[in-house]
């Protein structure tokens, strides 16, 4: 049977590799000289990019098929605007883009009318722009 190696998690076959006992008698498995070093360095091996440590922290190599998470579709709801509830809402989308037009139409006509009205009333005069005095720069001194 073959052993996992402390440090990068590979297999280690027998007659390979070497096995240290730790100060507080636990038994290491060390697959190379590579993997002792740097145990004895007391080197972490989610920070060694070879190792499974780190492959397992950085989501490596895992295949696609368990991976991918189910997401819920978003839903989009209607709510109501200032000014209009829900069903003005829904009643406006559900009018013909026809009717709308026209309903804009007569808007405009209106107010037009209701401009013609108060230019006949003023009779068409505009009123003059107010006389205002001449502006004088703020870093000239007056006298």
């Amino acid at each position: 049977t073959a052993e996992l190696c402390a440090l990068s998690e590979y297999r280690i076959w027998p007659g390979t590799g070497k096995l240290f006992i730790r100060r507080d008698g636990k038994p290491i498995f060390l697959g190379s000289s590579k993997a002792q070093s740097l145990t004895l360095q007391r080197k972490k091996p989610a920070k060694l990019v070879w190792t499974q440590a780190w492959r397992r922290l950085h989501k490596k190599g895992l295949s696609e098929a368990h991976l991918k998470k189910r997401r819920t579709r978003t839903n989009k709801v209607q709510r109501a605007v200032v000014g209009l509830s829900l069903e003005d809402i829904k009643k406006k989308a559900s009018q013909k883009s026809e009717f709308r037009s026209a309903q804009r139409e007569a808007a405009l006509k209106e107010v037009k009318d209701r401009k013609k009205a108060n230019k006949a009333k003023t009779g068409g005069k505009t009123s003059a722009p107010s006389v205002r005095p001449t502006k004088v720069p703020k870093n000239v001194k007056r006298r």
